[in-house]
């Protein structure tokens, strides 16, 4: 097509892929709680798990993302019909705000997780306010959304990768001995206190768990956010940096804790663990960063679920944005990290049977 021969504009593709991974930097993603359950957890197998995700990720989420470009004259598109049938497609329709309220919830209860490990606050203290940036960020409309988030996950990237390579090269002889020293929990194990963050017993569902959730929960964002990009060659290299980059961070992040898995297992922010271990002024720093990541995914969801049932921009759509935040805020006072164990898995499998529609269309239209 002449759209596909047609010179690549960089910016548009780091616009695209900084929003694309800004969906993941969520409060699981960057806490490290996600990273430590999903993957760190498992040890060494964390490391085949990487490579499951990022096939998983380029398969799908490009497809997803050059779905959303095909379709931008549409305004009726309906990417779960489209990929997964009539039925199944408006079932998920349906299931999606649930589970976007779901992983506010989360997002919430992780604001305030990390503002109270860091800085002592009251956990009510950091949920609050997340709960009013995303109410923000949804008053003033999706374009000028992404323009503000697109750089957040990027930055998020960074200090992953500042506080990954320092930690490794630093505590390198930590990975010799990962399952067999001990941990910061009296009477347990290192190898006690990975199994009790585990969210399933098999490596390799995990890693199909955390693709099937990020990419379900996510496709509407980013059946969205390929409808902003000016071409669909840019549409799928954003994606494609996009993975390549949270792959890249993933990586260096899992590989920080498993050197202090001892430690990092039993905290709720243990990025923040590692930040402070080098120098207590670029924890701080972080801290900061990570609170911008729950909010940049906080505030996708929040724009995910009032799209199903209001018209964006409207003051009724304002007052159901609100409402929803409250509600989001009142639960996420509950534990942190048990929210992430039990909703994350939840959804993942939900998830699943969306991933194997996203493929199946692919292969069909190939075919």
């Amino acid at each position: 097509m002449e759209e596909d021969r047609q010179q690549v504009n960089r910016g548009s593709v780091i616009r695209i892929a900084g929003a694309y991974v800004a969906w993941v930097m969520g409060s699981g993603f960057a806490t490290g709680q996600e990273i430590l359950q999903f993957f760190t957890s498992y040890g060494y197998w964390s490391f085949a798990l990487l490579g499951i995700n990022l096939l998983g990720f380029l398969l799908i989420g490009p497809m997803i993302l050059r779905s959303g470009w095909e379709h931008r004259e549409d305004p009726d598109y309906n990417h779960f019909v489209f990929f997964c049938g009539k039925k199944l497609g408006v079932a998920y329709s349906w299931f999606l705000p649930l589970s976007m309220f779901a992983g506010m919830v989360i997002l919430i209860s992780g604001s305030g997780a990390t503002l109270q490990e860091y800085y002592g606050l009251n956990h009510y203290v950091g949920a609050l306010m997340m709960a009013a940036l995303a109410l923000t960020a949804y008053i003033i409309g999706f374009q000028r959304f992404v323009r503000i988030v697109s750089f957040i996950g990027p930055t998020i990237i960074a200090f992953s990768v500042v506080v990954g390579i320092v930690t490794v090269c630093r505590d390198f002889s930590g990975l010799m001995a990962v399952e067999e020293g001990p941990s910061a929990t009296p009477g347990l194990s290192a190898s006690d206190v990975m199994e009790a963050r585990q969210p399933v017993p098999f490596w390799w569902l995990s890693g199909l768990l955390y693709i099937s959730y990020n990419l379900c929960g996510g496709s509407k964002y980013y059946s969205a956010l390929g409808m902003t990009a000016p071409t669909r060659r840019e549409a799928l290299l954003g994606g494609v940096v996009g993975t390549i980059a949270l792959m890249m961070s993933i990586l260096l992040m899992n590989t920080a804790m498993l050197t202090d898995i001892g430690h990092t297992a039993v905290l709720d922010v243990p990025t923040l663990y590692l930040a402070r271990k080098i120098a207590w002024p670029l924890g701080a720093v972080f801290s900061i960063i990570l609170i911008m990541g729950i909010f940049s995914s906080c505030s996708a969801m929040l724009w995910t679920i009032s799209e199903k049932f209001v018209v964006q921009g409207t003051r009724r759509s304002h007052f159901f944005a609100a409402a929803v935040c409250v509600a989001a805020f009142l639960l996420g006072l509950l534990p942190f990290a048990g929210l992430v164990g039990v909703v994350y898995t939840i959804l993942g499998y939900v998830g699943m049977v969306f991933a194997a529609c996203v493929i199946g269309k692919k292969w069909l239209t190939r075919k």
